[in-house]
C-alpha cells in the first residue's frame, strides 16, 4: 500500500544526526505536529490523514524515537534541544509559519517556539498540557518510561500498553490496545516488538519533584497574540482544569474542550478532539 506522507530524512541542528519526518501533502498552510516524551509521528497517523490535503501536516520523530538516530549524550534530550531541530526542519522545508500542534511535551515546545518567534507560526494547539505541568503525572510517567518491558510478542506488547495507560483509557478494547502497541513499538531484527524510542530519554525525568514541575507563565505573555486551542483529558494529571481556566483568563484568543473519559494524554482521533481542532482550524 502507496504510504499517504512522503519520508523525510534532515540533519539535526547541531549537525550530528540524521532525524526522520513525515510529510503529508497539501494546498493550505503547514501544520507542524509534535509527539509527547516517549511517542513518535505515528500518534498522529489518523490526524494527520484527516488534515492533509486541505493543509500540508509534516510529523517529526523527535531525536531518539521513531526512525530517528539516538543521540550518544543524553544531556541533549532536552526541549531546547528538539526546538532547535524543529527550527531546522522549518528552515528545511521552507514551511512558512505552520501552525504549531502539540501532545504533552510537543506542547511544552510548541510554547517554547511561539514565544521566541511569535510572529514566525499562525498558532498552536496544545493537547494536555500548560504553562503548569502536575506533578502527579510527571511521577507517574517516571515510573515506567526508560525501563525496558518484558515483551516477546504482539500480545505482550498490548499487554504491556493496557498496563501502563489503563487509567488514561479506562474504556479501550483489545483492538484499540493492539493498536496502541503498533504505535508506540517496532520489531527488531529478529521480530521481536521493542518500544522505539532511546531509553536515555528518561534521563531528565529522573528523580521528578514538585520543584521539577516546569512553570511557563513567564512566556505567556508572548503567546497571547496566537490563536489558541487547548484540548484536555478529562481525566487527566497533567494539566488541570483549574489550569486550563486561568490559561483562558490571560489568553483572550483561546479556546478549549475537553475529552470524557481519557486521561494523558486524548490520542486527538476521538470526536471531541477532531471536532474541536476542525473548528479551530476553519480560520485559517
Amino acid at each position: 500500500m502507496t504510504e499517504a506522507f512522503a519520508a523525510v530524512t534532515y540533519p539535526s541542528a547541531d549537525g550530528r544526526l540524521e532525524l526522520y519526518a513525515r510529510d503529508y501533502p497539501g494546498s493550505g498552510p503547514a501544520l507542524l505536529l509534535m509527539h509527547g516524551l516517549s511517542r513518535n509521528s505515528a500518534d498522529f497517523g489518523e490526524l494527520a490523514e484527516r488534515l492533509c490535503g486541505r493543509f500540508r501536516v509534516v510529523v517529526p520523530d523527535q531525536r531518539g524515537r521513531g526512525r530517528s538516530q539516538y543521540d550518544p549524550d543524553p544531556a541533549n534530550y532536552t526541549p531546547a534541544t528538539y526546538c532547535q531541530d524543529m527550527s531546522a526542519l522549518i528552515k528545511r522545508l521552507k514551511l512558512e509559519r505552520p501552525i504549531l500542534i502539540g501532545t504533552s511535551m510537543g506542547g511544552l515546545m510548541a510554547m517554547l517556539m511561539a514565544a521566541m518567534a511569535p510572529a514566525g507560526f499562525r498558532g498552536i494547539v496544545l493537547n494536555d498540557v500548560g504553562p503548569v505541568v502536575d506533578t502527579a503525572g510527571l511521577v507517574r510517567i517516571a515510573s515506567y518510561v526508560g525501563k525496558s518491558p518484558p515483551v516477546t510478542d504482539w500480545e505482550s506488547a498490548a499487554a504491556y500498553c493496557r498496563e501502563t495507560q489503563r487509567d488514561a483509557f479506562p474504556g479501550y478494547d483489545v483492538a484499540q490496545w493492539q493498536a496502541f502497541a503498533r504505535r508506540i513499538f517496532r520489531e527488531d531484527a529478529a521480530g521481536v516488538p521493542r518500544l522505539a524510542y532511546d531509553p536515555s530519554i528518561a534521563a531528565g525525568l529522573a528523580g521528578a519533584t514538585p520543584t521539577a514541575t516546569p512553570d511557563l507563565w513567564a512566556i505567556w505573555p508572548a503567546l497571547t497574540g496566537l490563536p489558541m486551542l487547548v484540548i484536555r483529558g478529562a481525566l487527566s494529571d497533567i494539566l488541570s482544569a483549574a489550569t486550563v481556566q486561568e490559561m483562558a483568563s490571560r489568553h483572550p484568543q483561546l479556546v478549549h474542550a475537553e475529552v470524557s473519559g481519557v486521561g494523558h494524554t486524548p490520542m486527538l482521533d476521538e470526536p471531541q478532539s477532531v471536532t474541536a481542532i476542525e473548528a479551530y482550524l476553519r480560520q485559517f
